[in-house]
């Protein structure tokens, strides 16, 4: 054996058990099952042509020599990235903390109340910030609120402004250029029409629904925006702030002002750059716009008990609902992210923060003095942290980049210089030579800087802010360890056993995928960058581009979206500028399967499509007939079709290829939903379907962890007729020669995290991969052997196989008064997450094990599905105080004097002997949405508030 291999540390099961996982299958090897599962006309002919796989220690000296690549430079760049400092106390205890990385989306509230604490700690933290009602548990980055933001108005402007028909929005000249780039893209598909200008020129027009505007703006001005939101008021058009959040410790609140929406990132609360993200983007509005509100929101509410409890509001709006009517396709978040930028402020409060904003500003403040006496014109008359100097940029270039420092140059009279955190005396200092080098006068030294002011009086903050206990008890890192970890303790994660998410993927995060997050030379990279000082990352990327475009079969990749809704988006937006290209823009029908995530419809609302639905048979397969006759009788401007593979139901379809040729017989191309590729890599690929381009989630099948709901990573793979119209940057030149214009903020997206799918295929091959791929479909199918007589199992392929993920039926039990919501919470009580409930087919749970998991803890799983079975046996439709309806059952009921229920404190908490040993406890009894809903509470509200409600 050896031990050294990385596939021996990620695929959960041994030789021995995957003998006898084979024999309850009832087949004699691994071939057999792949043979009868997986259609022969699909299958590879070769295998995937990737380096040889590296051992975990190989692996870790590689990255670390590509660090070395990347020079961090002193960085003064700006335009929304910043150098911070992250506390080690989050780092050690979040960043690099499995129990808060490998959490899922908190679908079950009653064990994850300490993501959920933390992320109404963030939405907190956001509404104090931007005097605004309600905010969003975070999104994806600030370019991507923005467009959102834009979006909302868009959407409320004919009920709320009596606007019907107008769609001129207009766009601050100042705002920032990656922002500009994703407003033109989200605006021209939905027939918004853009208008940038100037705020101290704009007329106020009632062709305006609404307006845009950056505070501070891109080159550091602060703008009088009080006056522009007054007369944007009395106009009735709607403003949206694009605002920094540190600058708002000592801006006031532009919903002090009337603004509608306030949108930003807070990559500056000690996230790192990361060459682009992940960062969490976050969006504020007002109470009458929550329906429009995209994302997730966390809100208050009780459990069984009347005691207080959290969980996620409003989740009827979510797209898997709302579909083609979604106003919006978002359905993740920056959860990890959100969580630590919360953390920040709980750690350093409201005092630490008006510390840290002070530094900042007053530093600025010295070296624009300085600066101004060596007899440069700094024009900025008011600013926060950047200072706008007209100069000869490229005299000041060359100096500053032999002193390896980077300013930013936006043209050859203009450098802009945005002091940010990490920024000291001795900084400031340093570039003073620049400039006193570049004058050729003597240098000027500050020992030391004053308080200074260059905010206009009325934009000044005079309201309080993180006034609540939680951002003012834990400011030594003793209490701050504690109180992170008295959440953790609240949720179940992968650390405590598996999360069988159908659909999600939620298989083993890597330790050593993860290390390198940590380190300086990755983390401390700004996304605008000179290339050359981020060949590391460059190596990286186009290496991860070079492994995921062989494994999907393309031409090209781009890693640019960073969801995989985004991703969906990115992918259709191609298409359209492909059919474009050929004078076939007229082609806007995408054909959709009723069976599709509800994203698909959505993203193709947003990419100004029509959404055509196509049938299922009864076997959940894609009815052929039906798509041939709407793709024939829609052939003149056919789009295309979005396709999930393996489909929805867990099936792999034999018709896929007579599908995909449907298609492009009627000049359509084929977009597949990336969802489901933990059951193709190494065994088939989108490209041998028939298939033009699809997203990827690297979040799923390329091990980057699901951070309690985000960061998620969606990048798009193309044939060869699409690559020329891959998205491009308006800062930094990527893309392809035709390029849409910007998907999200950073060139990239998320490119630190890129790191951990780039070392999990390294260290994997193509055999590790392969096998990765053939573990999982033996997992699902020996559940599926396991589970058989006491579930049915709804959709299977032609041999009675499940893929990677199978459905099983619980609709049966409601004869006995069980819906599938008991089956979940009861789960909890066995030391389980449920699998995805009720998705696609209601009623349902969705069961996906992954590759990771080994076979004694797929027995547990089974056992808990098994015993439950037999709980439900013994209960009848007349009987609702049961063990099924009252789970899950809480430490404080088991330990309580009393016991009311008509069985034992025994089979409540402990209904198989294993749990003894390892026993979780849900913090809270089963959660009510509906009063939660009724009530809507999304801030860390006092317990008065709370209770009047």
């Amino acid at each position: 054996m050896n031990t050294n291999a990385f596939a021996l540390r990620h695929i959960g099961p041994n030789q021995d058990d995957k003998k006898q996982m084979l024999e309850t299958i009832g087949v004699e090897s691994l071939d057999q099952l792949i043979y009868e599962t997986l259609p022969d006309d699909i299958r590879l002919k070769n295998g995937l042509n990737l380096d040889k796989p590296m051992t975990e220690h190989e692996y870790l000296l590689h990255i670390h020599e590509l660090s070395k690549k990347n020079k961090a430079y002193t960085t003064y760049i700006g335009l929304g990235y910043h150098p911070t400092i992250l506390p080690a106390v989050i780092q050690r205890n979040i960043l690099e903390n499995p129990g808060w990385y490998t959490a899922y989306t908190p679908y079950q509230a009653e064990i994850a109340q300490g993501r959920l604490e933390a992320l109404l700690n963030f939405q907190t933290m956001i509404t104090d910030f931007t005097g605004m009602e309600i905010a969003n548990a975070s999104l994806l980055d600030e370019s991507t609120a923005a467009a959102e933001a834009m979006s909302l108005l868009f959407a409320v402007r004919e009920r709320s402004q009596k606007k019907s028909g107008i769609n001129k929005f207009f766009v601050s000249e100042n705002i920032l250029p990656q922002t500009l780039s994703l407003l033109q893209t989200r605006a021209t598909p939905i027939g918004i029409e853009l208008v940038i200008g100037k705020e101290e020129t704009f007329n106020f027009s009632s062709e305006y629904f609404g307006a845009i505007l950056q505070y501070p703006g891109k080159d550091g001005q602060i703008t009088d925006i009080k006056t522009f939101i007054e007369k944007a008021n009395k106009a009735n058009i709607k403003v949206a702030v694009a605002a920094d959040i540190l600058s708002l410790v000592k801006l006031e609140a532009p919903g002090k002002f009337g603004a509608d929406v306030v949108v930003g990132t807070t990559q500056r609360f000690g996230i790192p750059m990361g060459y682009g993200g992940p960062h969490a983007a976050f969006f504020a509005t007002k109470e009458a716009y929550k329906r429009d509100l995209p994302g997730r929101i966390i809100g208050v509410t009780k459990d069984l008990d009347g005691n207080r409890a959290l969980r996620m509001a409003l989740q009827t709006r979510e797209q898997h609902i709302k579909r083609d009517k979604a106003t919006s396709n978002i359905c993740t978040a920056q959860v990890l992210l959100a969580v630590m930028a919360g953390m920040y402020a709980v750690y350093h409060g409201p005092k630490g923060l008006q510390f840290i904003a002070n530094k900042v500003h007053n530093k600025t403040a010295a070296l624009a003095k300085a600066l101004k006496e060596l007899g440069f014109n700094q024009i900025n008359t008011a600013f926060f942290d950047t200072l706008h100097i007209k100069t000869n940029s490229k005299k000041i270039k060359t100096i500053a980049k032999e002193k390896k420092v980077n300013l930013r140059y936006p043209d050859k009279e203009t450098v802009t210089i945005s002091i940010n955190e990490t920024t000291a005396i001795r900084d400031i200092n340093y570039l003073i030579t620049v400039f006193a080098e570049a004058a050729e006068k003597e240098t000027i030294i500050i020992n030391s800087v004053s308080e200074a002011n260059n905010i206009p009086e009325d934009l000044q903050r005079t309201t309080d802010f993180l006034t609540l206990e939680v951002f003012n008890s834990h400011h030594s890192e003793t209490d701050m360890m504690r109180y992170i970890k008295s959440l953790e303790r609240k949720d179940l994660s992968l650390n405590h056993s598996m999360i069988s998410l159908g659909s999600c993927t939620m298989k083993l995060n890597a330790a050593s995928e993860m290390l390198p997050l940590s380190w300086f030379k990755w983390g401390n990279i700004h996304p605008f960058a000179p290339n050359k000082q981020a060949q590391g990352y460059l190596t990286v990327i186009k290496e991860l581009e070079d492994q995921l475009s062989e494994i999907t079969g393309f031409a090209a990749t781009s890693l640019q979206p960073n969801s995989g809704a985004q991703g969906e988006y990115a992918g259709l937006m191609v298409i359209k500028a492909y059919h474009e290209s050929r004078k076939e823009g007229h082609r806007n029908i995408c054909l959709i399967p009723a069976s599709a995530h509800g994203t698909n419809p959505a993203s193709a609302v947003m990419a100004g499509m029509k959404v055509v639905v196509t049938k299922s048979t009864d076997e959940g397969n894609i009815d052929v007939e039906d798509l041939r006759e709407k793709a024939e009788l829609h052939k003149d401007n056919l789009s295309c079709l979005m396709v999930t593979y393996p489909s929805t139901h867990g099936v792999y379809e034999s018709a896929i290829k007579k599908i995909t040729k449907i298609i492009h017989d009627n000049g359509g191309q084929v977009y597949m939903d990336g969802a489901n590729m933990n059951a193709q890599v190494g065994l088939t690929n989108p490209g041998n379907i028939g298939a033009d381009v699809c997203h990827l989630n690297l979040h799923k099948t390329f091990a980057i962890p699901h951070g309690g709901g985000g960061p998620g990573v969606g990048p798009i793979c193309v044939a060869e007729q699409l690559v020329p119209f891959l998205p491009g940057n308006p800062v930094k030149k990527i893309g392809g020669k035709k390029a849409i214009t910007a998907i999200s903020s950073a060139p990239f997206g998320s490119a630190l995290v890129c790191l951990i799918s780039y070392g999990y295929i390294k260290m994997l091959g193509a055999e590790g991969l392969t096998e990765s791929t053939k573990t999982a479909i033996l997992n699902a199918n020996y559940i599926k052997a396991r589970l058989e007589g006491y579930y049915d199992t709804l959709y299977s392929g032609e041999c009675g196989r499940a893929a990677h993920e199978m459905i099983v039926d619980c609709r049966p039990f409601k004869a006995n008064g069980i819906e599938v919501t008991d089956i979940a919470k009861r789960l909890m009580d066995y030391g389980f997450h449920a699998p995805t409930v009720s998705f696609p087919v209601a009623g349902t749970l969705m069961i996906e094990p992954t590759e990771s998991e080994n076979k004694t803890e797929i027995d547990r799983f089974c056992d808990a599905l098994i015993s439950i079975r037999k709980e439900i046996d013994n209960i009848s439709i007349e009987n609702s105080n049961n063990v099924l309806k009252n789970a899950p059952h809480t430490l404080s009921m088991l330990t309580a004097d009393e016991w009311y229920f008509p069985y034992s404190r025994e089979t409540a908490a402990y209904p198989l002997e294993h749990i003894k040993n390892n026993k979780f406890w849900p913090t809270v009894r089963r959660v009510n949405d509906a009063y939660g809903d009724r009530n809507l509470i999304c801030t860390c509200a006092p317990i008065e508030e709370y209770m009047e409600a």
